[in-house]
């Protein structure tokens, strides 16, 4: 996998990132474009330069902190989730924006689940406990699930779908039946969820939590005895005291399945999870790393840094920056070391 951004840049900053702490970043699926939303209430998408340089291409508001975002498949469109209670989309051909789905709160998360080459489906998740799914040409919803909990995190790799909500509770739909989860259960880490992401294979999910763990969860029954939880980003520098950081962010990569950690000890970690070991670890980042992607080909790493709040506003010393770099990844990586 050769990469044309390596003779570049390592870790570059985006050109004027958002003011406010990043809730989400996304890629578009066909093109080097960059999407964030942030607690500013803004949406923005730049245009990655093949010199890694970033070119600021569009923006549109919520009326409160945008709180998610997502390309659509052909990369035509990026919609977002806000405290606004709305969805929102932006076209990227006409500049046009559109309110495109709403809640009687907060949308926290939000996907489009469509198997490909279908017809365009979105599906969002709030603080209301409603998941919605969504035929954009229509102002109603075209199903509604009743979630046991307030929407904390979900991924698509369709057929599978998986939300996780408050209180541990983890859902896992086949999208043959997107109404009726076939599993409900409880995530396999003791403490709060912080994100979800779909393995490449569609066969499982990786979900992790704010006590600086990770589970890798099959949902193949013929698999489940290979799940497994392991810890990471915690510091153990002081003797008998393990410092433990919430993991926010958790995304895989697009040709080699292998994922990426990225938490609030300002690292992000490359993980093969067939092989069980750490590939390669970044660290002291300066932030918080609140939220990752990888690009369509896996060439580029987007990383928003700033601070979480989990200290509450006394850890906010103002000394953390709120802004996105990106890394141009090298094959060695994030590709599964030989058996």
């Amino acid at each position: 996998m050769n990469n044309p951004y390596k003779q570049t840049t390592s870790h570059v900053e985006i050109s004027q990132p958002p003011t406010d702490a990043v809730s989400e970043v996304a890629f578009s699926p066909k093109a080097n474009f960059l999407a964030a939303s942030s607690w500013d209430n803004e949406v923005r998408i730049w245009e990655i330069q093949s010199n890694g340089t970033s070119l600021g291409k569009a923006s549109f508001s919520h009326q409160s902190p945008a709180l998610c975002c997502t390309w659509s498949r052909d990369g035509g469109k990026v919609v977002s989730g806000g405290a606004d209670k709305a969805g929102r989309m932006i076209d990227m051909a006409t500049g046009q924006t559109s309110q495109i789905a709403q809640h009687d709160g907060p949308i926290r998360c939000i996907k489009f689940v469509e198997a490909e080459n279908a017809s365009p489906i979105l599906a969002t998740a709030g603080w209301d406990k409603m998941l919605k799914y969504w035929d954009m040409r229509q102002s109603t919803p075209i199903a509604t699930v009743n979630l046991p909990e307030r929407a904390y995190a979900m991924d698509c790799n369709n057929p599978l779908f998986v939300v996780a909500t408050a209180e541990r509770k983890v859902l896992v739909f086949d999208m043959a039946n997107p109404t009726t989860p076939f599993e409900t259960t409880d995530s396999p880490l003791k403490w709060q969820t912080r994100t979800v992401s779909c393995f490449t294979k569609k066969d499982g999910y990786v979900i992790a939590s704010i006590e600086g763990r990770v589970g890798i969860q099959y949902v193949d029954p013929k698999m489940k005895d290979k799940s497994f939880s392991f810890k990471c980003h915690r510091d153990n520098d002081v003797p008998m005291k393990s410092i433990v950081h919430s993991i926010n962010t958790v995304c895989h990569h697009p040709v080699y399945g292998t994922f990426s950690t990225g938490a609030n000890d300002g690292s992000f970690i490359f993980w093969d999870k067939d092989a069980r070991q750490r590939l390669k670890a970044h660290s002291k980042l300066g932030g918080d790393v609140l939220s990752s992607a990888f690009s369509g080909d896996g060439k580029l790493f987007a990383y928003a840094l700033g601070y979480d709040w989990a200290q509450g506003y006394k850890g906010n010393t103002g000394s953390v920056k709120n802004t996105i770099m990106l890394h141009a990844v090298g094959d060695e990586e994030v590709r599964p070391k030989p058996k």
